[in-house]
């Protein structure tokens, strides 16, 4: 698998678990110490990993059979660093989030997520 491939497959995971609501696959696709950080609401919302996916997990899963949206719009890797950027939906509302990767121990995982809700 390419480094192309294996960023994608996190990106496919993370826009899989929120979809529905899948804690497992968040927490593989985060690292433990990652920051979520854009504005929701007209407020900076600054969230820890396991912030994240508890308000993940309140909203509850899709409905069974629902295609996850995602765009992936930009890869950019520079040895053990990356970042993706990409469109996704989540509860109605679609998001531009630009994802700060770090390959560590030899898998890919993400560190930051800066995201923009669209109007």
């Amino acid at each position: 698998m390419s480094e192309q491939q294996a960023i994608e497959a996190v990106v496919h995971l993370y826009v899989e678990g929120m979809t529905f609501a899948n804690e497992a696959a968040l927490r593989k696709a985060f690292h433990p110490q990652s920051t979520i950080i854009g504005h929701y609401e007209h407020a900076v919302e600054w969230l820890t990993r396991d912030e994240f996916i508890a308000a993940i997990t309140a909203e509850g899963a899709a409905p069974p059979g629902t295609q996850p949206y995602m765009d992936i719009t930009m890869i950019d890797v520079a040895g053990d660093a990356a970042m993706a950027k990409v469109t996704d939906e989540f509860a109605g509302m679609r998001f531009t989030d630009y994802l700060s990767m770090l390959k560590i121990d030899g898998r890919w995982t993400i560190v930051n997520k800066l995201y923009y809700l669209h109007s």
